[in-house]
């Protein structure tokens, strides 16, 4: 894996970016299926770990114990792992097709855990072929898997610092599959009106929050950022000079935007990141009126351990 805090340029590497999208939301969609639900949509939630994406164990469907699916990035597998030890592998290799993958795949689960059926149609993304049909996303690029394992990895280090001392209600670091990000919610304890009806915003934004992440880039912003809301966001939440200097608003997205091209450049990116994070964290609080003890908790006061 590269050292230091690799660029992870979008246009660079865009199709292999759209194979990996596409080979997580075989997993996802997995976890949708097989693991209980959860408010917020938390058990259709993926972990980024040193190996890459999988899913949380999950209950097998014939009751023999419990499943694992994984994207090794390390190995470069797709792996299902049951837990009496038995394990079913599927290469991912240059030109092959997400289709052909996850066909294998499935095929594998059902071979140690039972019958399992997923949804196939892609989420959150501009293409529409299912998953299990999919010929057209077949590039992937070792190197760049790498370069982008590394990036991710900084940026959950960041993420998972500055969730740890909150002692309120929050979220583990996810990894979602829809939008191809790593995010954490802090939430106040108080109720919200998600800000529109569709399944997922009626479901995932119904309490309020601070939400803190990271993404490597898409079409709409083609680069790699760290980013921070409130929901729901008073008038004006936009208005805020939130550190660091490099920091700003997109009105569009309705959101505060980090470029890692700034988080690279200065002498120390863990921190620069991390400052964002508290920085967001803080005016989101003030403005929207928390529990000044309980964000203050997110600083450390009192500290998680004494």
């Amino acid at each position: 894996m590269p050292a230091g805090w690799p660029a992870v340029p979008y246009e660079a590497w865009r199709e292999t970016l759209e194979t990996l999208h596409a080979h997580t939301q075989v997993l996802g969609k997995l976890a949708v299926a097989l693991a209980p639900p959860e408010p917020q949509l938390q058990h259709a939630a993926l972990r980024l770990t040193a190996r890459g994406w999988e899913t949380n164990p999950l209950p097998a469907p014939n009751g023999s114990g419990a499943l694992v699916a994984l994207l090794d990035l390390q190995s470069h597998e797709a792996i299902a792992e049951h837990s009496d030890g038995r394990t079913h592998r599927v290469p991912l290799v240059p030109n092959r097709a997400v289709g052909e993958v996850t066909r294998e795949l499935l095929e594998g689960i059902r071979s140690l855990a039972g019958d399992v059926q997923i949804n196939p149609t892609p989420q959150e993304v501009s293409w529409t072929v299912p998953l299990d049909e999919d010929d057209e996303h077949r590039t992937y690029d070792a190197s760049q898997i790498a370069g982008y394992l590394a990036a991710a990895t900084r940026a959950a280090l960041v993420l998972t610092e500055f969730r740890a001392p909150y002692r309120g209600r929050k979220t583990p670091l996810n990894a979602w599959w829809g939008s191809f990000d790593l995010a954490l919610s802090l939430f106040s304890g108080e109720p919200a009106d998600p800000p529109s009806d569709d399944f997922i915003m009626r479901n995932s934004m119904d309490a309020q929050e601070v939400a803190l992440g990271w993404w490597p880039g898409f079409e709409r912003y083609p680069k790699a950022a760290f980013y921070g809301y409130a929901h729901p966001a008073p008038e004006g939440f936009g208005g805020a000079d939130v550190s660091p200097e490099a920091a700003h608003w997109d009105g569009d997205q309705g959101l505060y935007l980090l470029d890692c091209d700034d988080v690279i450049a200065s002498d120390d990116p863990h921190g620069m990141a991390l400052d964002f994070a508290y920085s967001v964290f803080n005016h989101s609080c003030r403005v929207c009126e928390w529990d000044p003890q309980l964000a203050a908790s997110a600083a450390g006061s009192p500290p998680p351990v004494w």
